[in-house]
């Protein structure tokens, strides 16, 4: 057996009944990754509300308002492995007004499953979620068109959607978008190819998800480590140990490496690399790790580590893509917030609405004062100290951050910094 790759993080979006639930559902099933007590379960429940056949959507619809309903309502996380990878779901809502839990789902997925009912085609929420999945920036997406069995597998059917979605997604920042067949109810091209699709030459979805190379996603230049805690030991033998503790948000480091530290712009070489398990010759991201110093440097949480030539610049002014998520209040401009960007905390401001985006149309609404819950708009923030940002489309990581209201400690919005002019 070969080595095992890297693990992925996927999530399933789609509109209302397209079969996401019944998806994972099968993935589930069809690779033997649920015990006999839950499917025995599952097999109740479904006799139970007199279904005709067994409902593997009721693996993930955990909530008992989505069994009630019929539909999911919060992000769903799921875990199975096959011999060659371990797998993280994000099981996202397709109502739209549970935009807010979908992007919480895709935010970290490195791909992203999209559902399209062979019957309907390219819909309104299809449009949605794709817009979303490019703003997110997730690198690889998957067409899924589902049911395929209420259009007699016909070639031409699929052919038509993905015409209408590659028409479509020319104005996305899409890179690596894959089609492919299915039925989630009757297995088609899950995990084993369906004699019913021979026409189709592409792999089963379970094959494409253990295959997809997602290594090279990460940003391996930009060296960034923001520093989420000092380690200062109290016993005696480690009297003199003093690492920086954090997760690696992109590059790679190495003892010996010249680093800079902001926002102080000192300068020192990295002595060790710790972890639980022992020193490291390299770390890489998402490692979590405890750096040394070879010099005695002034260094607390929200510093970032980084390379002397290689560095974002500090800013107080930000243009960001920003997501709303509040139900009780909208964002009006210069309001005050806690912006939470790595592992650092500034008080902003919001002093401009710059356009609302219309995710069904993608009109840029340049006359909105506001945002309200689940509306998607660019603003720009001014920061009472500044923060070390990269454009989110070059690092996920150190592009992103969230708002919190000061007055109930509450998130109330996700932002994607923009560098650049759009």
């Amino acid at each position: 057996m070969g080595r095992r790759i890297a693990p992925l993080r996927f999530a399933t979006v789609g509109s209302v009944d397209d079969g996401k639930s019944t998806l994972i559902g099968r993935l589930l099933y069809d690779s033997k990754s649920i015990f006999e007590d839950q499917l025995e379960h599952v097999e109740a429940v479904s006799l139970r509300r007199g279904d005709e056949y067994v409902d593997l959507a009721l693996l993930t619809d955990g909530l008992r308002a989505e069994r009630e309903q019929g539909i999911t309502i919060d992000v769903a996380y799921r875990y199975f492995s096959t011999p060659q990878r371990d797998f993280i779901i994000a099981d996202c809502p397709g109502h739209i007004q549970y935009t807010r839990n979908m992007i919480t789902g895709a935010s970290t997925a490195d791909l992203a499953l999209v559902l399209v009912d062979a019957r309907l085609g390219v819909v309104e929420q299809t449009r949605r979620h794709s817009l979303l999945v490019s703003l997110l920036g997730v690198p690889h997406l998957v067409i899924c068109v589902n049911k395929m069995d209420l259009v007699d597998f016909a070639e031409s059917r699929f052919e038509e959607i993905r015409d209408q979605f590659t028409e479509f997604a020319g104005q996305l920042d899409l890179h690596d978008v894959t089609f492919i067949p299915i039925s989630a109810l009757k297995g088609d091209n899950i995990v084993d190819r369906s004699k019913s699709t021979d026409w189709y030459e592409g792999p089963t979805l379970l094959h494409h998800l253990e295959t997809v190379y997602v290594a090279s996603d990460d940003n391996l230049i930009d060296v960034r480590f923001p520093v989420q805690y000092v380690i200062r030991p109290k016993r005696t033998e480690y009297h003199d140990y003093r690492g920086y503790a954090g997760q690696v948000a992109a590059g790679r480091m190495r003892p010996g490496d010249e680093v800079m530290v902001l926002p102080s712009g000192m300068t020192s070489t990295i002595a060790s690399i710790d972890t639980a398990d022992g020193p490291l010759d390299e770390a890489r991201p998402p490692q979590s790790v405890a750096i040394t110093l070879a010099d005695d440097v002034d260094i607390s949480r929200g510093d970032l580590i980084c390379r002397p030539n290689n560095h974002p610049e500090p800013s107080q002014d930000v243009e960001a893509m920003v997501a709303w998520m509040d139900s009780s209040a909208s964002l009006n401009p210069r309001t005050i917030f806690t912006l939470k960007h790595t592992t650092r905390s500034v008080r902003a401001m919001v002093t401009d609405l710059r356009y609302r985006l219309d995710i069904q149309t993608m009109h840029r609404d340049t006359e909105a004062t506001s945002l309200s819950l689940n509306e998607i708009g660019r603003v720009s923030l001014r920061t009472m100290q500044p923060i070390f940002a990269d454009d989110y489309r070059r690092n996920r990581a150190t592009g992103s951050f969230i708002l919190i209201d000061e007055s109930t400690n509450q998130t109330v919005a996700g932002g994607m910094i923009r560098t650049s002019a759009g």
